[in-house]
This record gives structure tokens, C-alpha cells and sequence, in this order.
């Protein structure tokens, strides 16, 4: 099991939480001085009060709460945000409506789930040819619907 080192920058700050022993993701929660308003199609940017340092060969992976993105509309703007494991500033949560009626963010109130994820280093090699495969060039539904 990886362990994480996490800070609180803020003593009303939640520490992450999960809903099951076997739930990958890793709920963060808002950590807001005032509620936070947020308009059809706007982002706001959720301070957690959390810093994080999470294990070299991995990154941490912000993706949606199911729950919240189904019946409120809101995700992260990005989709899935993703913290280096070199990264030891705040864990910030741009959340976006997507809904048509405005949204209330409360200090609190879970925002975003967390998940640890491995990586692989790369490099890249320029070159003059890749190698052929049956796929070949075709994209953007080429293989079906």
C-alpha cells in the first residue's frame, strides 16, 4: 500500500476520505472561507488546504465525483487534473457547471475524488518512419461507433 504524506495548509482543511476499503478514489473536499457560487458554464477555482506528497513514480489523478457531476453538473474543468508527484503547492479543484442554474460550493463539501496512479518515464526519439499496423493512420471513429 503507498503511503502518502499530506499537509494541512489550513487547519479547517478535511483530510481525504473514501467511501469503501476498496474505493480507488479518494474524496477532497472544499476548504472555503465563504460559499462559493458558481454560474451555468463558469469555473471557480476550490482551495482544498491540502498539500500533498505523493510517491516518485506516480501521480495523483482528479477526476469527477459520479454523484456530483450526475445530479449537480459539476466536474473539474480539466475533466481529470493531474498533480506531479514533484508538486507540493495546495491541491486546487477547478470545478465547472455545466448545469443552466447556479451552484452552491459550501466549506466542506466534497468536491473532487483523488486517485493514485502509476506512470511510466518517457523520452521521445524523432524519426523518419513508424512501424506499420493493421490500424495504420485511421482515427476519430475508423475502428466503429
Amino acid at each position: 500500500m503507498a503511503r502518502v504524506q499530506v499537509k494541512k495548509l489550513d487547519e479547517r482543511a478535511i483530510l481525504p476520505t473514501h467511501g469503501s476499503q476498496a474505493a480507488a478514489g479518494w474524496d477532497l473536499y472544499a476548504c472555503l472561507d465563504a460559499d462559493a457560487e458558481i454560474a451555468p458554464h463558469e469555473t471557480k477555482l476550490l482551495h482544498t488546504g491540502l498539500a500533498v506528497a505523493l510517491p516518485e513514480g506516480t501521480f495523483g489523478a482528479v477526476f469527477a465525483r459520479s454523484g456530483l457531476a450526475a445530479k449537480e453538473g459539476l466536474r473539474p474543468a480539466n475533466c481529470v487534473g493531474v498533480i506531479d508527484s514533484d508538486y507540493r503547492g495546495e491541491l486546487l479543484v477547478a470545478l465547472h457547471n455545466d448545469g443552466a442554474r447556479a451552484k452552491t460550493v459550501k466549506h466542506g463539501e466534497r468536491v473532487a475524488q483523488l486517485v493514485l496512479l502509476p506512470y511510466l518515464p518517457m523520452e521521445f526519439e524523432e524519426t523518419d518512419a513508424l512501424s506499420d499496423t493493421l490500424r495504420g493512420a485511421g482515427g476519430f471513429g475508423s475502428t466503429g461507433l
